[in-house]
């Protein structure tokens, strides 16, 4: 009887997570493991080269890339919980497109990456045996869901959580406003943005919020408790992993 190859799978650690929420990667790890990963998380990885690319600066981008790309080709699968990231890890046969070396390279790296919800969902298909009691919504992130096509599969697997009632929102694959610089770049525009966010959420009475991007997590849990709202924020991977019971994003402070 031959033995099924254990999948190999690099943790994309991303920028956000590292600094202001690691249960994320955490939460990331344990949902892999659980599903019958191994799993990887190269130390000498860096950011993906969003933040360069979208500013122009086509030279720094590459640099990134071609770190990222080093640290990662040795695995079978590229996941990250950040819809945003991955869909820069599938731009990179558009950043090498003239480079007859990288160009491959890039190319096999992107075939092989995916966002965290989406791998879970359509490529381990993975049974879920978590338990959150609460009332949730789901804001679907530009990223995610325009570049990557996320939007059943995080909503199958939250269908698995015991105790969890799901609660859709109006307009939840509108932007809430964060877009990586577009909020410093148009402050008032994206203050907006995230207030109708927040209006659609409160209206559906749900006392939680999830989503799979941080950056828009972080944003609308920001504006939350500017207004002295009581919902907490969390990202989808911290429920399904069982690991919700600490700070909310946005709660590491005092409120």
């Amino acid at each position: 009887m031959t033995q099924q190859r254990v999948p190999q799978v690099g943790l994309f650690a991303t920028c956000l997570m590292n600094v202001f929420r690691p249960n994320i990667g955490f939460s990331a790890v344990a949902l892999l493991e659980r599903a019958g990963c191994k799993v990887f998380v190269p130390a000498a990885q860096t950011c993906c080269g969003q933040p360069a690319w979208s500013a122009g600066t086509d030279d720094t981008a590459r640099a990134l890339a071609k770190q990222v790309i080093e640290q990662f080709e040795g695995f079978d699968y590229v996941v990250a919980p950040s819809g945003s990231c991955i869909g820069t890890l599938h731009k990179y046969p558009e950043m090498f497109a003239d480079d007859a070396d990288w160009a491959p390279r890039a190319r096999a790296l992107a075939d092989k990456s995916h966002e965290l919800l989406l791998f879970l969902a359509d490529v381990l298909r993975v049974d879920v045996t978590a338990t959150y009691a609460g009332r949730a919504s789901y804001h679907d992130s530009c990223s995610g869901l325009r570049e990557l096509g996320v939007k059943q599969q995080p909503r199958a697997l939250l269908s698995q959580v015991k105790g969890l009632s799901l609660l859709e929102m109006d307009d939840a694959e509108v932007c809430c406003g964060f877009g990586g610089s577009f909020c410093m770049k148009y402050p008032a525009i994206s203050e907006k943005m995230v207030d109708d966010k927040i209006r659609s959420l409160t209206a559906t009475g749900a006392d939680t919020l999830l989503g799979g991007d941080l950056g828009c997590l972080m944003n609308i849990a920001g504006r939350l408790k500017r207004q002295g709202s009581r919902i907490r924020v969390l990202h989808t991977a911290e429920v399904l992993a069982g690991r919700a019971d600490g700070p909310a994003i946005g709660d590491e402070g005092p409120r």
